[in-house]
């Protein structure tokens, strides 16, 4: 096994149990090494620290074990189901709450560079290293253990996410020794198990349509499962605009709890479609409720509409900490103009996803578009990802999804 050693002093992060090691930390490197290949971290007095997958970029290492274990297949099987055992003690595959759930989120589940996302029956796999794009043979036969019958159809959604990373230099379809279909085959993302099209799934009592193949990510926000159950207790009586709406289900549950309106707004036809249809089969009064396909800044802009709730949860502004400064900016812009739009009394859900923009910093952002709309804005509710996208308390930054629900006067 190659092994890489660490400058002096720079074992201490690993020792607090940080799964990254990133390059400037780096003395010396012991063998030839490929992206993907699974490495021994010493420290520079050659002690042993960790196991992880090599990638030639700034995170030069993701750790996947502090122990010095033997790393095969039964290894990888026990992780996965180690993290299914966690989302069966949380009540998520009981079907009573929602029958879609995270499986594995990343370094949440100590198994960094990978997604595994459950809907009813369809397991979407996303690979974000090649370490993990390796191992999808693995996975794909424990998701047939663990779920049996149940599992309908296992999808592979890894190969954008890898051909636009900055991790991977090589075609995809030569990164792995044994892929899981042959490399001439490998040019979009495709089934690894069975097969389906769209499929329903329940949350919380509501229903939704999942295009897993066409829609964004892995085909549905399910972090923020706990979060629209608050917009349905707010809702009620009230008008309310949706932007950014993706695929409605913050206005399926807005309509359910009883709102007289509800206006969802996204700049994708395909985002609009599915909302229409989400609106449909949960039995929502069509009356009640509105779509619009427009940028989002642009209506917020040049619209002279009110609403007493506004939900703003905005794809990334920022992916890189290279561009945190233009992101908040674009925070405390968009959230400025939200909130000229609410009625005094108005509630604001207001969410961030970039990962490089910290709690912190966001509200800070959102200090400065109250201070610059001159209204008294409070707190009510500080929101995160739901319970299936665990944090790491040694991994701060896997606590990507931050949000705030704010009563403005």
């Amino acid at each position: 096994m190659a092994k890489i050693i660490l400058k002096p002093g720079k074992e201490a992060a690993v020792k607090r149990f940080h799964p990254w090691i990133f390059s400037g930390a780096i003395d010396k490197m012991d063998g030839a090494l490929q992206e993907g290949d699974i490495i021994e971290v010493l420290s520079s007095r050659r002690e042993f620290l960790a196991l992880g997958h090599y990638l030639p970029g700034s995170i030069a290492v993701k750790i996947f074990s502090f122990e010095p274990v033997e790393v095969n297949d039964g290894f990888w099987k026990a992780k996965l189901r180690s993290a299914y055992q966690l989302r069966v003690r949380l009540g998520l595959t009981a079907g009573s709450i929602t029958n879609a759930y995270r499986l594995v989120f990343s370094e949440g589940d100590l198994m960094p560079g990978l997604i595994i996302d459950y809907y009813n029956g369809v397991a979407v796999i996303q690979a974000h290293s090649a370490g993990m794009y390796r191992l999808l043979p693995v996975f794909t036969a424990t998701l047939q253990e663990l779920y049996g019958d149940k599992l309908v159809a296992v999808y592979d959604k890894s190969f954008d996410t890898m051909e636009k990373s900055k991790l991977i230099t090589r075609p995809l379809a030569r990164l792995s020794a044994r892929p899981p279909v042959p490399p001439s085959t490998v040019s979009s993302d495709q089934f690894l198990f069975g097969t389906s099209g769209p499929v329903e799934i329940e949350e919380t009592g509501h229903r939704f349509l999942v295009d897993f193949i066409h829609g964004q990510k892995t085909g549905f926000f399910l972090d923020q499962r706990g979060n629209r159950m608050f917009a349905q207790f707010y809702a009620k009586g009230k008008t309310v605009l949706n932007a950014f709406c993706y695929s409605g289900a913050f206005s399926v549950y807005a309509l359910k709890g009883e709102a007289t309106s509800v206006h969802s707004i996204d700049s994708s036809k395909l985002a609009i479609e599915l909302t229409m249809q989400n609106i449909m089969l949960n039995g929502c009064d069509a009356a009640n409720h509105r779509a619009e396909i427009a940028d989002v800044k642009r209506f917020l802009a040049e619209t002279r509409e009110k609403y007493d709730m506004i939900i703003l949860d905005p794809p990334a502004f920022a992916k890189t900490h290279h561009v945190t400064n233009n992101a908040l900016h674009a925070y405390v812009q968009v959230n400025a103009e939200a909130i000229r739009h609410l009625n005094p009394g108005g509630i604001l859900f207001t969410f961030s996803c970039s990962q490089p923009v910290s709690r912190e910093m966001f509200r800070s952002a959102i200090q400065s578009a109250a201070i610059e709309t001159g209204r008294q804005i409070r707190i009510l509710h500080q929101l995160s990802q739901g319970p299936d996208h665990p944090v790491d308390i040694c991994h701060p930054e896997g606590e990507y999804l931050k949000g705030l629900i704010l009563v403005v006067e």
